[in-house]
């Protein structure tokens, strides 16, 4: 049995191909991963980490994150998912999504793009993108899957939010977004050098080497969960270190932190035995398949994103975004619904938000949000910050001082939800009604809804905004939230709503 081990161990030191086995190690014994923070006794399967609790919502990371994916598709040349490139990367991805905790997990979307050199990013909320070159590099699938499983642990772990956090870029959503798209598509010169890595740089603020061994140490419990040897994960990270093949950026973005193939192995030491995968055939057929699809350098990248080659291209070949709309306003934020499952309860009862009561269907919740805000909604009309049926109350304070009336409140909030990540468009003019005996604001806006309409397609929403000034520059506005197929329907409730708020 001992002899077993140690001839196990030797293989995985020269090969990297079989399984490791702890044999007749003391049963005490226990591994500490301080770089990581995980512990595990020996012996023992190991257990996903505590992502933490970056301030930044999971519905603002998968937001800004659709964001930044539709902005890479219009910088560098994605293949379709018709692909058998994309088609592969997306079952190995769905592979290596099974393992991960449903509770802790991210709705992980897998692309690959059409250049050379060697690369692979995440974006917060879980969009993915693979390059050819490093499909073509991997000398096996376990590699492959290691890279992927690196970076899923980046979203995994949140350390873009994280990362803002520390950052003075930090400023709202939609300030962060503005940088994202600066970096991907409005530095020129850096743009030109590195090609999209840079615009990926820029979002991600470059990876800390703690950022690394985190996303190591999740990789490697992907994999041997997902029955991959580990220690590929290491290979492949110092093959890129030994020959600096193709890799010069990947390497910069993701800092060695140390020894990774020592505190890997320390790592796996501690688990028990694992029969490893062999590569898949599938694997060998797109890993044959790969080197003769066109692939472009980073340069070629740089200088076709300048007069929108990648964008119109992209569209030709079918390789179409489909976490966001045309715009970027990401979708399917909120799971789809059949009205009934939001249909209000004929019961009103009464609700203090903030400035104002209202009445509200009693099968609708109450839900505190930032900043003053309050959003009413039906269980199945909101998830994770995101509205697609319901009312958003919010508190403003203006710039317009109390002189202001309540069309200019109403176009100075309408402007601002123009202008801001929310892409609503104004659609008619600003009328005047009367809300509690107070002047107020009316006008009728669209925008793309967050939850998907029946057909599985995005789907256009209604939002009615109501503003009332309330004096020193102050106002409280509503925004009346639906479908635009199903607004009619709801429209006697919103006015029911509206016709009870008291101040």
């Amino acid at each position: 049995m001992c002899y077993v081990r140690q001839r196990r161990r030797s293989q995985v030191r020269a090969m990297k191909t079989n399984p490791f086995s702890r044999g007749c190690r003391p049963a005490a014994y226990a591994i500490f991963f301080l770089a990581a923070g995980l512990a595990f006794s020996a012996g023992t399967s190991p257990e996903f980490p505590d992502p933490g609790h970056p301030h930044m919502s999971r519905a603002q990371q998968q937001k800004l994150g659709l964001q930044a994916a539709a902005q890479v598709y219009q910088q560098v040349p994605v293949l379709p998912d018709s692909s058998p490139e994309t088609q592969y990367i997306q079952a190995l991805g769905k592979r290596l999504v099974a393992v991960i905790p449903k509770d802790r997990s991210w709705p992980y979307q897998f692309h690959v793009v059409a250049q050379k050199e060697v690369n692979a990013f995440a974006l917060p909320g879980g969009p993915m993108f693979v390059n050819i070159g490093t499909i073509t590099t991997v000398d096996n699938e376990a590699e492959l899957a290691g890279v992927m499983a690196h970076e899923m642990g980046h979203v995994y772990m949140q350390h873009s939010a994280k990362q803002q956090e520390k950052s003075a870029l930090v400023g709202g959503i939609a300030n962060i977004v503005g940088a994202i798209a600066g970096g991907l598509g409005g530095g020129v010169g850096g743009v030109a050098q590195t090609g999209i890595q840079i615009g990926a740089g820029t979002l991600m603020l470059k990876y800390s080497r703690a950022d690394e061994s985190q996303a190591d140490a999740f990789g490697a419990i992907v994999l041997w969960k997902a029955h991959y040897n580990p220690m590929a994960l290491a290979d492949f990270f110092r093959k890129l270190q030994a020959t600096n093949q193709n890799g010069p950026q990947f390497l910069s973005d993701h800092p060695n932190p140390g020894n990774r193939e020592e505190a890997i192995q320390n790592e796996v030491r501690a688990w028990p035995p694992e029969n490893y995968l062999p590569d898949s055939p599938q694997f060998a057929t797109v890993r044959a398949h790969a080197p003769g699809v066109h692939a472009y350098t980073a340069q070629e990248i740089a200088s076709g994103a300048k007069n929108g080659r990648w964008q119109a291209e992209n569209s030709k070949n079918g390789a179409v975004f489909r976490g966001a709309s045309a715009n970027g306003t990401p979708i399917a934020l909120v799971p789809a619904a059949p009205i009934s499952a939001v249909q209000p309860s004929g019961k009103f009862q009464s609700t203090d938000v903030d400035e104002a009561m209202i009445d509200r269907p009693d099968n609708w919740q109450v839900i505190p949000g930032q900043q003053s805000s309050v959003t009413i909604a039906p269980r199945a009309g909101a998830s994770g910050g995101a509205v697609a049926y319901g009312v958003v109350i919010q508190s403003v304070s203006l710039s317009g001082g109390s002189e202001a009336n309540a069309q200019q409140v109403t176009s100075a909030i309408a402007q601002g939800l123009e202008s801001g990540d929310s892409n609503m468009k104004q659609n008619g003019n600003v009328e005047t009604i009367t809300v509690a005996g107070m002047p107020a604001g009316s006008l009728q806006l669209t925008t793309v809804s967050p939850m998907l309409g029946q057909d599985g397609s995005e789907q256009l929403e209604r939002d009615w905004l109501v503003a009332v000034p309330r004096g020193g520059g102050k106002a409280i506005y509503f925004v009346f939230v639906a479908p635009q197929a199903n607004f009619d329907q709801l429209k006697p409730t919103f006015d029911k709503m509206l016709s009870s708020v008291r101040f």
